[in-house]
Parts: C-alpha cells; structure tokens; sequence
C-alpha cells in the first residue's frame, strides 16, 4: 500500500471542499438501546461534506451493557446525596430513587417514612 503524504491528503481534501477540524474531548459516549459505547482519550475530527457533518473518532473503546427495561440508571452522586440525607444504606437509597422516578427530595421522603 502506497503511503499518503499527510499534507496532500489535506490539500486534496480542501480541493474537494472538505473542511476538518480537531474537537479536544475527553471521553465521547455513544448511547445506543441495549449498550452504551464509551470511548476515552479520543482523538475527534469534524468534517463538512456535501454540507453534512461527519465525525470520526479514533480511541480506547468500552461498552457497558444498560440496566433492564424500565430501570432507569440512577447517578452514584445521587445514590450517595439521598443516603447521606436520610441516613440510609445506598441499597435503600437506591431503591428510593427508582421508586421517586429519580426525584431526590421525594426520595428522601420515602426513606424518612
């Protein structure tokens, strides 16, 4: 395979009305319906073609499986505030907050109860 002068390619890609750009991000997340796809240190490059954008991004990928249908995730942050306030497990905690549908306070009423 023939190698590819980097700064050909980028003038061929200007000739062709290609316009690339590097994105700094740390982590880019791809939520899909079963798996959510999360890529850190990525490398991401926007371009604009036949005025669409297209990205590519180039990294370490992870896949995490999602938690069953109708269980929503619940962010440890929130788990860790309601049993800090209630002065309850984080398994209650937890529990509380799938029950409020993710609501805090309420949550932090049901464990009081």
């Amino acid at each position: 395979m023939r190698r590819v002068n980097p700064r050909q390619m980028k003038k061929a890609m200007q000739q062709m009305g290609i316009k690339p750009v590097e994105i700094n991000a740390t982590e880019v997340i791809i939520k899909g319906i079963n798996k959510d796809i999360i890529i850190s240190n990525p490398q991401v490059t926007r371009m604009e073609i036949a005025k669409q954008t297209v990205f590519q991004i180039m990294g370490s990928v992870e896949e995490r499986k999602k938690e069953e249908k109708g269980e929503k995730e619940i962010p440890l942050a929130d788990i860790q505030l309601v049993a800090q306030q209630a002065g309850v497990s984080e398994e209650a905690a937890k529990q509380a907050l799938i029950e409020a549908d993710g609501n805090l306070a309420k949550a932090i009423l049901l464990v009081k109860e």
